[in-house]
Parts: C-alpha cells; structure tokens; sequence
C-alpha cells in the first residue's frame, strides 16, 4: 500500500500522489479525503473534457457523469496503480457513452460534410473538408461489415469487445479489420 501523503519521501508531491493519496484516504473510509479528491478533480477533469467535444456545454454534464463513476468504482482503484490513467479511462468512457447516446437520440439530424453547418460546427480547418470527403468515399467502397465495424471503432467510439459481441466476431478479428481499413485510409493520404 501507498504510504499516506505525509509519510511521502517527497517534499513536492505531484498532482497525481496527491490524488492517489486521497483515493486510498477515501478508499479506508475518509470522507474528507474523499470530498477533497473529488473537489480537487472537477477542473481536471473539465480541462481533459471540453477540447474533445464538440460543444463546450456538454462539459459539465460529462463531468458530472465521471463524478458518478469516480463514486461508484473507487473501490476498483489498485493501490499499486497510478490514479491518473485509471482517471483518464473513466473520463474517456463516459464522454464516449454521453455522446454516443446524445447522437443516437439524434439521429435524423445527420447531415453531409457538404453542408455549411456542419463545416461551420465540426471542421476547425475548413481547407481540410476535402479530406473528410475522401474519408467517406474510402469507406463506401469497403464491405458493409468492414465499414461498420470501423464506424463502431473508431468513429462512434465503442471498445474492441464491444463491437465484437455486437458484430458476434472475436475481438481480434474487430481490431485486424480495423486495422486494415485504417491502412486503406492512410494510403489515400500517400
């Protein structure tokens, strides 16, 4: 077990050891350590939220959610682990599920790269629409299985093992034909 924060060898303890502190304070039932960790955590996870979405507004809901899933599963959190990836997979899986249910309920609202609002919302270099156009042709010309399986991936987001109990393949199959798509979109680019 991590030696609590004021038996550390460091005289500065990083960011991270203090956290990591506080979750096994938390962890062995201090609620002060507890209120402090998630106090301490809100700006960051802010910060890692809103440049990887697409509204800025969408932040404090996300943070919320990962607040949620910090309380939830502190328990889960191995003393002989650094905190800060353990952080980081939940704030990444619960911008992954927000959004991905914010644009199921949305839908009908897809629209063309073509389309000046979606440039106007989503394209922060607009001389690169081009490249997006290139994208969407590459995929239409792959096997519908491939370009789903790609879209699950790397576009919408879900896990290897997610796709493959939807796509009733092995998880290595998922990432082999990822895999292979990715190397077709990067030969365009060549």
């Amino acid at each position: 077990m991590t030696p609590p924060l004021s038996q550390n060898s460091s005289s500065n303890p990083t960011q991270e050891e203090i956290w990591k502190a506080l979750a096994l304070e938390a962890q062995a039932g201090d609620k002060r350590a507890y209120n402090q960790l998630l106090r301490e955590l809100v700006p960051f996870i802010h910060s890692v939220v809103v440049p990887r979405i697409a509204n800025p507004d969408w932040a404090g809901d996300i943070t919320q959610e990962v607040l949620l899933s910090i309380h939830k599963s502190l328990h889960t959190f191995a003393p002989d682990r650094p905190f800060k990836p353990w952080l980081i997979s939940i704030i990444n899986f619960r911008k992954t599920d927000f959004l991905r249910q914010y644009y199921n309920r949305h839908g009908n609202k897809k629209v063309s790269v073509d389309e000046h609002i979606f440039q106007a919302q989503h394209v922060t270099e607009p001389n690169m629409i081009g490249e997006y156009k290139d994208v969407e042709a590459a995929m239409a010309d792959l096997p519908e299985k491939q370009r789903e399986i790609f879209r699950l991936l790397k576009i919408e987001g879900y896990t290897a093992k997610e796709v493959a109990l939807k796509m009733d393949m092995s998880e290595s199959a998922v990432k082999v034909s990822a895999h292979r798509t990715l190397n077709k979109l990067k030969e365009l680019r060549d």
